[in-house]
């Protein structure tokens, strides 16, 4: 029998007889007769009888041969191309380590043919080693390694590149990654299925050590490493190299009057000996290097240069763990804009259209503020949103430069306006929990509207600020078909936790705090007698129903719940909130307490207990002047005290009594902050008022000579509190806070003074809980104890202040934005004070302090934070009051 065997390794087509049958005699002379019937210098003609398929385990016999290009009847010479073809089209499948054809009977001109395969091995299970748990989670998805996959020396090689691409993003450049296999157990063929370890050896992170820049006149070597955001050199620290040659200059400098030199000498010594990389890293990543090329090109443009252009760079290793880079550069000419035209504009005015550009001949040609303001500015006009803002769709803007000359650009701007687009379709999308109508009634674009961009822009806002999907990716699909001049929108959102659960204990006011509460953001009270819907509670109606209770040791007990309806009725943003709150403080005649853990003054006497019922019943509303972004809230509140023995802690005649609080509050506020968890820009400004009826105005009562407890039985008071927060993006992600809280308690009648209820008390975490059985108001100011910062806390008096204000700036930046966990860190100076009447108000004797903190916010439990803030001025009486101190948050407590 002939053999024609294709060995790959020398790429050689070399045929070998063998024979196979049970006797050696006849298995010789077989051989002997096809040798002499092939001559492998004369090629002969045959004629393919049969073709037979052997080797392999899987395959179909039929695919094979087919893959090989050979069939019974075809014509071929032996030895000749087609056999070397077959060979070739079967090891391109990736599937075979050894390949061969063999000529199993030659009869005339016909002859048979097997083709003998022997199988790549399958894969039963991969491992790593060298990394992490969670690194190899993350790799599982790229690399896409399942049972069964042929075991080809191009799968290893992709697994290997995608596993070091993955690290070479990280910044490990230097990552080595070996794949070894190992048979997978006894089977009837051991190379069937095989085990692989890939073993992972990342190395240090290569940094950038030095970057130089080359070719650049107009621009820094700083200023144009400023311009790439994420390719940094590493930083350094280095004061003491050179410092004794930098004092002997900086000498002589003073002693011959060179102060402008000293200045220089000083900055030369700063530049190459102190280099801090907080925000950003030094570590080398190919794709953002790349991109960062084009942000110097950007930055040139920006300040005229439009020919800049980068000529070449280049990356050599400085040692094992840091690169330098070189960038050469080409400025070119310092360009003007000469005039600007329009074209093809009719519903606005060509003056008008320049107006809203801020472009003018004779200011320096600049690419970025082109198109910013000709196509989107999120921070002020822009010519395209005049348009689309009305139903112009289908606008489009094309500046063309149609004359350069020396340093001078001639612009004219194509307008097409086109047709106004009319709204089609508004559907949503990918909402799992909660229902189509939650959704649909936040959005500003409703179908048979002209199409409006800042519409669908607020629409994004309000879904956002739901806290139920995913703020990251809602990103509307805006579907325009030009031939109807319609256009269909979809909002598509992904569902995220919006409930939240409470659970804390600690140490305060002298004893064991536990809080325990529920908040279900997006509850539906139509579902709650529907065992279906109870998956764990009935959601999806965009409701709120909030359940509290907290506990300070065996004295104190509070609890309270709340129902939030937003849209009151379905067809207007009309919210109803309906509260109850409950909370009792007693006190054994046997037991010592200092309620005031800065006092001196213990309580020790018979029985005292001050008990509290709350009820508020308030309807909120959205306005649409001066805009929409405008909201008007109303409440009526009662509140019920009972105080029994409860004049050392309550300064009411002697602590006896029921007393009443019916009041009316009013809150107008505008809120157009962009995000609710972190946001970048915007504001949220608020004025209140809360009054009660002036009883003591219609009676004749000598209120001076009443004992308190009937003087204060009917609480009267008027409380103005006026908040501004403001937020500036300064930076990408980095945020500029400012904020700015006062409040004013008011009596209507001198005789009967402010009600010793509702006051205010500043300073500490601004946590309300056993301190709050008054109706207090507890304000949070950071670097000072729990409300020692309230006019005579040290004296045990706890009257509690009637003005108090507080200023606050704060310096943010985030270390995650994922929905699931949020994360920034904070700088923060505060300024405030509580003052104990009018007389006593002076707004400048402020108590000030600075500090660092994060937040964290987890969908299950809400906005949590720690800060670090140190008090630098003294409370008289209360040493330990100011200095360094922590303060826990939660829900914007410190707010």
């Amino acid at each position: 029998m002939k053999i024609f065997k294709y060995e790959w390794n020398w790429l050689l087509l070399v045929f070998v007889g063998l024979t196979f049958v049970p006797l050696v005699a006849n298995a010789q002379s077989t051989q002997k007769k096809l040798l002499s019937e092939i001559s492998y210098d004369h090629p002969q003609k045959f004629i393919i009888g049969n073709i037979d398929v052997s080797g392999i385990n899987y395959l179909d016999k039929s695919v094979v041969i087919m893959l090989s290009d050979l069939e019974k009847g075809q014509k071929i010479k032996v030895p000749g191309d087609a056999i070397t073809t077959a060979i070739r089209n079967l090891w391109n499948q990736g599937l075979f380590d050894n390949i061969s054809i063999l000529a199993t009977k030659i009869k005339g001109d016909t002859i048979d043919l097997d083709i003998y395969l022997q199988e790549k091995p399958k894969l039963n299970k991969y491992s790593y080693t060298g990394i992490k748990k969670s690194e190899q989670d993350d790799l599982k998805d790229k690399i896409n390694l399942t049972r069964g996959d042929v075991v080809s020396s191009h799968l290893i090689m992709r697994t290997e590149n995608i596993i070091k691409n993955y690290y070479r993003n990280k910044g490990f450049l230097n990552t080595q990654v070996t794949i070894s296999s190992k048979n997978a157990g006894p089977t009837k063929n051991p190379r069937e299925f095989v085990n692989l370890t890939i073993n992972v050896k990342k190395n240090k992170r290569v940094k950038i050590g030095v970057i130089n820049i080359y070719g650049n006149h107009a621009f820094s070597n700083e200023k144009v490493k400023k311009a790439m955001k994420d390719t940094r050199e590493k930083g350094y620290f280095n004061p003491l190299n050179p410092l004794g040659l930098t004092v002997v200059h900086a000498v002589a400098d003073v002693a011959t009057l060179r102060f402008k030199k000293l200045g220089t000498d000083l900055a030369n010594y700063g530049i190459k000996n102190y280099r801090l990389q907080i925000f950003k890293s030094s570590k080398f990543i190919q794709s953002k290097f790349k991109d960062d090329l084009n942000k110097i090109i950007a930055e040139y443009n920006a300040a005229g240069y439009r020919d800049a252009q980068i000529l070449r760079d280049s990356i050599y290793r400085m040692d094992k763990s840091d690169v330098g880079i070189n960038i050469y550069l080409k400025e070119g000419h310092k360009y003007y804009y000469r005039k600007i035209t329009w074209v093809g504009n009719t519903i606005y005015s060509s003056k008008f259209l320049s107006a809203v550009l801020g472009i003018h001949p004779g200011d320096v040609y600049n690419k970025k503020l082109l198109e910013t303001n000709l196509n989107y500015n999120d921070k002020g006009f822009d010519v395209s949103s005049l348009y689309m803002n009305n139903g112009y769709l289908f606008f489009s803007a094309t500046p063309v430069e149609t004359y350069v000359s020396n340093d001078s650009i001639n612009l004219q701007i194509r307008i097409h306006e086109g047709k106004q687009a009319r709204i089609n379709k508004v559907t949503v999308s990918g909402n799992t929990k909660t229902n189509d109508h939650v959704i649909i009634r936040e959005l500003r674009t409703m179908p048979g509207q002209l199409f409006s961009r800042q519409a669908v822009i607020r629409s994004v806002r309000e879904l956002a600020n739901l806290k139920y999907f995913n703020q990251q990716n809602l990103k509307p699909n805006i579907k325009p078909n030009p031939a109807t001049g319609t256009v269909d929108i979809n909002y598509h959102v992904e569902e995220t936790s919006a409930d939240q659960i409470e659970l804390s204990g600690g140490w305060g006011y002298g004893r064991i705090i536990g809080t325990v509460g529920l908040s279900f953001n997006n509850f539906s009270l139509r579902n709650f007698f529907n065992p279906k819907a109870w998956k764990p509670v009935p959601s999806g109606d965009g409701q709120k129903l909030s359940i509290r209770f907290q506990t300070y040791g065996a004295g104190y007990m509070s609890a309270g719940i709340t129902f939030t309806e937003p849209w009151l009725g379905g067809k207007k943003p009309n919210a109803l909130t309906v509260s109850y709150y409950y909370s009792i403080y007693s006190i054994k005649s046997n037991s010592t307490l200092t309620p005031n853990p800065y006092s001196p003054l213990p309580i020790v006497g018979g029985n005292r207990k001050f008990e509290s019922h709350a009820i508020t019943v308030g309807l909120g509303k959205r306005l649409k002047w001066p805009d929409d972004y405008f909201t008007l809230y109303q409440a009526i509140n009662v509140q019920l005290y009972t105080l029994q023995n409860y004049a050392s802690i309550f300064s009411v005649g002697n602590g006896n009594g029921h007393y009443n609080n019916l009041n009316y509050t009013v809150v107008l506020g505008r809120n157009s902050i962009d995000a609710p968890i972190y946001p970048r820009s915007g504001s949220d400004i608020s004025l209140s008022l809360a009054m009660t009826p002036p009883y003591s105005l219609f009676s004749n009562k000598d209120y001076q000579n009443l004992p308190d407890a009937e003087k204060y039985k009917w609480i009267e008071y008027y409380k103005w509190k006026f908040k501004a927060y403001l937020y500036f993006e300064l930076m990408p992600k980095l945020v500029l806070v400012t904020k700015a809280r006062f409040g004013y308690l008011g009596a209507y009648n001198s005789k009967l003074g402010v009600t010793p209820f509702e006051r205010f008390y500043l300073g500490g975490d601004g946590l309300s809980g056993y301190n709050n059985y008054d109706g207090r108001e507890v304000i949070g100011m950071r670097g000072y104890g729990n409300e020692t910062i309230t006019p005579d806390y040290y004296k045990n008096r706890n009257l509690g202040g009637t003005i108090y204000s507080r200023y606050t700036l704060e310096l943010r930046y985030p270390i995650s934005l994922a929905p699931t966990s949020t994360i920034y860190i904070e700088a923060f100076f505060e300024a405030g004070n509580a003052w104990a009447g009018s007389r006593d108000f002076d707004p400048f004797n402020l108590k000030r302090a600075a500090g660092i903190g994060a937040r964290i916010y987890l969908p299950m439990f809400g906005l949590l934070g720690i800060d670090w803030g140190y008090g630098f001025d003294k409370i008289p009486g209360i040493p330990s009051a100011s200095g360094s101190h922590f303060a826990f948050s939660m829900n914007g407590s410190l707010d």
